[in-house]
């Protein structure tokens, strides 16, 4: 059986469930992950939550990973994880999110209510309020150095929080992710330069280690898991995995997210150092090559995007 990505790996954690298939089932993408359709949903809803068990439930499409999400009306969404390795995402969010809220400039996820395994489903799962916006597209913001000096001063909010009881976030140092970064590169290599990628792994691996203290970070911000507005950045959704780390993993937004005017926004809005902004760069590519040939053929819209991210590194020529 294939493993699941490891989350030091792909820390991928994209929301919501791909495509909704028949009867609003999710469209799986992994090994051993549970049935979950609208019917499910429904009942969890009504034997848990029966004041809201008169509400419409339909399945959202996304490019998620990691959660499958059902609308509830049109205030609310339950959250269900996909899968045991994730088992416990949600309840990370609902544990944490109503501390980390007040204190950041932009919106996140609002927990709602807690729900327990049940009628064959697993795992905990929440319902939170729903948050309009879509996923970040360059056709859908008005001023990318906008969004850009939004989402840096978000992250600057987030590492002054005290991050002292917070769980360890983020990534493995680079040089131990030097091994599953070189077979993604190899699995990959139809869809990318090959030559061109590995010549600037190799370079993002001379990038000097993390000395500094822990701080706050979401460590996925990537274009899913933030949402635009009428034509600006209004929501970072998707805290399964933040914790307390290297500050580089949420850095990974330059080139995750942003085209060259956006990241020399993002990077000067955020003064991010040298050492930093070159961790981040390997972090930001380690990540996309190892969602290219995992998701290839369950999740060819998710691919769509680390390519984009693979092409915007190597276009960068800062840090190489």
């Amino acid at each position: 059986m294939q493993e699941p990505p490891h989350p030091d790996d792909v820390l991928a954690r994209t929301d919501g469930g791909r495509a909704a298939g028949p009867r609003g089932r999710a469209r799986k993408m992994h090994e051993g992950e549970v049935d979950i359709d609208v019917a499910l949903v429904r009942r969890l809803v009504a034997a848990q939550f029966p004041h809201l068990a008169d509400l419409p439930i339909r399945a959202v499409r996304s490019t998620g990973t990691v959660n499958a999400i059902y609308r509830i009306g049109d205030r609310l969404c339950a959250r269900l994880p996909r899968m045991a390795a994730w088992a416990e995402s949600v309840e990370h969010e609902v544990a944490w999110l109503p501390a980390l809220a007040p204190q950041l400039s932009l919106r996140v996820p609002e927990p709602v209510a807690r729900g327990v395994p049940a009628h064959g489903y697993p795992f905990p799962w929440a319902i939170f309020r729903w948050i309009e916006g879509d996923p970040y597209g360059d056709a859908l913001v008005a001023d990318e150095r906008d969004a850009a000096g939004e989402l840096a001063r978000f992250v600057a909010d987030l590492r002054r929080i005290d991050p002292s009881g917070a769980p360890p976030g983020g990534r493995r140092p680079l040089r131990e992710l030097d091994a599953p970064t070189r077979r993604a590169i190899e699995a990959a290599r139809g869809a990318i330069d090959g030559e061109a990628v590995a010549a600037a792994w190799a370079r993002a691996l001379r990038a000097p280690a993390w000395d500094g203290p822990p701080v706050w970070i979401h460590t996925d911000l990537l274009r899913p898991n933030l949402l635009v507005h009428r034509g600006r950045l209004c929501a970072v959704i998707d805290f399964g995995g933040a914790g307390a780390g290297d500050p580089a993993a949420d850095v990974i937004a330059a080139w995750s997210v942003f085209g060259r005017t956006g990241r020399t926004a993002f990077r000067e809005a955020l003064e991010v150092d040298e050492g930093t902004w070159r961790r981040a760069r390997g972090y930001a590519l380690h990540q996309a090559l190892l969602i290219i040939p995992y998701y290839a053929e369950t999740n060819p819209e998710f691919v769509a995007l680390a390519k984009r991210t693979v092409a915007e590194v190597l276009a960068d020529p800062v840090g190489a």
